[in-house]
């Protein structure tokens, strides 16, 4: 870690507590001695998930994204339960939204999602041997599935149909869109 950048915390209030983030002010002195505020997002950290079927396809999820305002096309994903093992995680969140288990699933990368306002790290994983379960979304979810090929995929990334940053990277990743 560098010190000649790094932010000391003077004060930190928690100002909001929901049911999936809170929202903290810090206040800071910078490295120049003067003092600033930041707003954080604390967020639990997520998974998700790039589901590889044998033939190359990959299953994914469709859902309306309130704060996007529109209906988009993702890898599943979804909210650590305190103490939950990402790994774990991510097992259960690919049979709760895809109706799908997996008997490997590989660790891809550990992310920040966006550093400049939330401590939200992101694990994303690739999983393989895939087998029918049943599909078990959250009340307040509606999830169409879609299985697409790699061709698919880049298409449809090159035309802006998939903007979630989560699913590019993990795409990435996994190897689909090289």
């Amino acid at each position: 870690m560098n010190d000649r950048l790094t932010e000391k915390v003077i004060n930190s209030r928690k100002i909001f507590n929901g049911r999936m983030i809170s929202l903290r002010l810090d206040e800071v002195e910078l490295p120049n001695g003067a003092v600033s505020t930041r707003e954080i997002v604390v967020h639990p950290g997520a998974v998700a998930v790039v589901p590889l079927c044998e033939d190359g396809r990959v299953i994914m999820v469709r859902q309306y994204r309130h704060a996007a305002g529109q209906v988009l096309l993702e890898i599943p994903a979804g909210k650590l339960d305190e103490g939950e093992d990402p790994v774990c995680c991510a097992a259960r969140e690919l049979e709760e939204e895809t109706g799908y288990q997996a008997s490997v699933l590989r660790h891809l990368s550990t992310v920040y999602t966006t550093p400049g306002f939330t401590d939200e790290i992101m694990h994303i994983y690739a999983a393989q041997g895939l087998t029918p379960a049943k599909q078990r979304t959250d009340e307040d979810e509606f999830i169409d599935i879609e299985i697409l090929t790699p061709a698919q995929l880049k298409y449809m990334l090159s035309s802006g149909e998939i903007r979630d940053a989560k699913t590019q990277l993990g795409l990435y990743l996994a190897g689909v869109l090289i």
